[in-house]
């Protein structure tokens, strides 16, 4: 229990020591905000004397500096309206210390046995704080713009590779119709698939979601689709399909990933299926498991790809050395079933069965 206080110098010596122990400024205005007391702080941070302070009204303090519309709208309209109010902004530039940002704290303080108010008013200055928000506004706008450069420019040089692709394409295929040469002719038109591979696996990585990672399913679902629409005959149907796990793969490894999928289902198109057969399937399929993941392209076909196509050829050459990149390895199976091929980052068991 509090002892009672003796008389009223003694509660005011009291309340006055309360007021200079808060350490942020702190005013107690009376009925008609002229200053009661006000804190040591309240006088160090806005330089004002205190003979000229208790006493004056708040509006008069400072030759008139304390005289805010929005000081006046606290205590004049919403304080009587509220009885409280918590952190009601404030910003004002005051002669002596410059421009301030303030939260200002206010209560009504209404007595048992006297018609008397005190308003109780404190200042907490968030003009440093204010100033990191705008710096860090000012920041996420000119980061915001020049990623925004950035992407308009990886459109258009995107949009330029791939006239180029488009041009070195044509070229080699102008060129394969002139010479005379058979074996030249075909080297010709594989070179100009392998630059039309190059071009799809770009179209299609940069139209997924996202510039510095890839979604590695709706990634390849897409280019084997494309692949399948644009390389398998009416005479000899195919079905391709894709099975993934999901997982994200950034986009210079996954140009890697696209470059082997696309090279193996082609592969698989023009060997595998020598002769029309119901039911031609090749299966794309890529399963996660933590950091590790394994590719593998199958199919139903007569299970002679190792043999008939030589193991120095170019197909050959680019697969290792994209799979070199991605620091995985490759694993061969080719039997009556089909042909399987896959491509494993550390060791991963399957979970999906061949194409049959």
């Amino acid at each position: 229990m509090f002892q009672p206080i003796a008389n009223i110098e003694d509660a005011q010596t009291l309340a006055q020591a309360i007021v200079n122990t808060i350490t942020e400024p702190f005013l107690v205005l009376d009925e008609k905000f002229r200053v009661l007391a006000a804190s040591r702080s309240f006088y160090k941070t806005f330089e004002v004397d205190p003979a000229q302070t208790q006493g004056t009204l708040l509006y008069a303090l400072g030759d008139g500096q304390w005289d805010i519309p929005a000081l006046r709208l606290l205590l004049e309209t919403i304080i009587p309206e509220k009885t409280a109010m918590d952190g009601f902004e404030v910003e004002h530039d005051f002669p002596r210390i410059g421009r301030r940002t303030m939260l200002l704290n206010a209560r009504k303080v209404l007595y048992d046995h006297s018609s008397a108010i005190t308003i109780l008013l404190a200042f907490n200055d968030i003009t440093a704080r204010r100033v990191i928000e705008r710096e860090k506004e000012e920041l996420l706008k000119r980061t915001e713009d020049l990623l925004n450069q950035k992407d308009v420019l990886l459109r258009e040089m995107e949009h330029r590779v791939a006239n180029s692709l488009q041009i070195i394409a044509s070229i080699l295929l102008l060129k394969a119709r002139s010479v005379t040469s058979e074996e030249t002719r075909q080297h010709l038109k594989d070179a100009h698939q392998r630059v039309l591979s190059v071009a799809e696996v770009q179209r299609h990585l940069h139209t997924s979601v996202g510039i510095d990672e890839i979604d590695v399913g709706s990634y390849l679902s897409k280019l084997c689709g494309s692949l399948a629409t644009s390389m398998v005959g009416e005479a000899q149907p195919i079905e391709v399909t894709v099975t993934t796990e999901g997982g994200r793969m950034d986009s210079q490894k996954a140009v890697s990933l696209g470059l082997i999928v696309t090279e193996l289902v082609l592969n698989a198109i023009k060997y595998a299926f020598p002769e029309e057969k119901d039911g031609a399937r090749i299966q794309v399929s890529y399963e996660t498991a933590g950091s590790d993941w394994k590719l593998t392209v199958s199919d139903n076909g007569v299970g002679k790809i190792i043999n008939d196509v030589p193991a120095t050829g170019l197909g050959t050459a680019i697969v290792e050395a994209l799979v070199k990149q991605l620091e995985a390895k490759v694993e061969v199976i080719g039997d009556n079933d089909g042909t399987s091929i896959s491509v494993t980052r550390a060791t991963f068991t399957s979970r999906v069965p061949r194409a049959a």
